[in-house]
């Protein structure tokens, strides 16, 4: 069984890209891959111009990772787990500057067994940081965020853009890959099914609009009770969601018949495609198959 199969993708200096697919689709096999922590079978992969199976120190050296949890001595501060990891790289970012860009300032001489899970996210986000990388793979970085945190973490990463990072991103938070991507990969089963930025993935449904409500207390088949709408019905978790090309028209028939059946569209709501959707769309609608 191949977790990989014919994925092809360039990625540009500079540039913020974000990899998504559902649970199982090869994402972890191919960023693994890319870091060079998983030997592939078949295929070429260079990462600033270097193979990752066989770059070694040179290669790592350039690289930052921020892995969804790291392992770190629990009776170490933060400035001692930043100068240990960084005594690895040839070339390392001010330790103050790291500090300021992950909000670790007032917490630097704490014990990381006194931080909360969201501190020791920052952390993992600062050991990513500290060899100066120009890659930087995030996989999930704002897990356990508060919102405040996350909006912070946003701005670090549009910052270090700016400063000419190129970063590869993990992320089920479609909101932030909409906020930070240039480009978005989507993959499934192995195989790369879409590529583009956020408006371009969005411009393959551009004409639809999604209009959801709960499902009508009386009950009945999607067909049964709306066979005449020009847009495609589909009911599940108690909610209805029609794609339309024509929402005035549909709309129009749908509070027609909530009228005529004296039916509540309860918690209706009329929208454009968002990424999200554009992303269930690609892989089917199950993120966890």
């Amino acid at each position: 069984m191949r977790a990989v199969d014919g994925l092809s993708f360039t990625v540009e200096q500079g540039e913020v890209v974000a990899l998504l697919g559902p649970n199982g689709a090869g994402k972890s096999t191919a960023v693994e891959i890319l870091e060079g922590h998983r030997t592939r079978t078949s295929g070429q992969v260079t990462v600033l111009g270097a193979d990752p199976a066989t770059g070694g120190a040179a290669f790592r050296d350039r690289i930052g990772i921020v892995l969804q949890e790291c392992g770190i001595e629990r009776e170490l501060t933060i400035t001692e787990a930043l100068n240990h990891y960084g005594a690895c790289y040839t070339r390392t970012r001010p330790l103050d500057e790291v500090l300021e860009l992950t909000g670790l300032t007032d917490l630097a001489d704490r014990r990381t067994h006194q931080l909360s899970g969201g501190q020791k996210r920052r952390i993992d986000l600062a050991l990513g940081l500290i060899g100066d990388p120009e890659l930087l793979f995030l996989d999930e970085p704002t897990t356990g965020f508060d919102p405040s945190a996350r909006r912070q973490a946003w701005d670090m990463v549009r910052g270090l853009r700016t400063l000419g990072t190129t970063i590869l991103l993990t992320s089920h938070y479609m909101d932030e890959v909409e906020a930070l991507a240039d480009r978005v990969l989507v993959i499934n089963q192995g195989k790369l099914v879409a590529q583009g930025t956020p408006d371009e993935l969005r411009a393959g449904i551009a004409d639809t609009t999604l209009v959801r409500f709960d499902q009508p207390a009386n009950g009945g088949t999607v067909q049964e009770l709306f066979g005449d709408l020009t847009g495609t019905a589909t009911a599940a978790n108690n909610r209805i969601e029609i794609r339309t090309t024509n929402p005035t028209g549909d709309l129009h028939r749908l509070t027609d018949w909530a009228l005529k059946h004296d039916q509540e569209l309860g918690h209706l709501e009329v929208t454009r495609p968002t990424l999200e959707d554009v992303y269930l769309d690609l892989i089917g609608g199950d993120e966890n198959e």
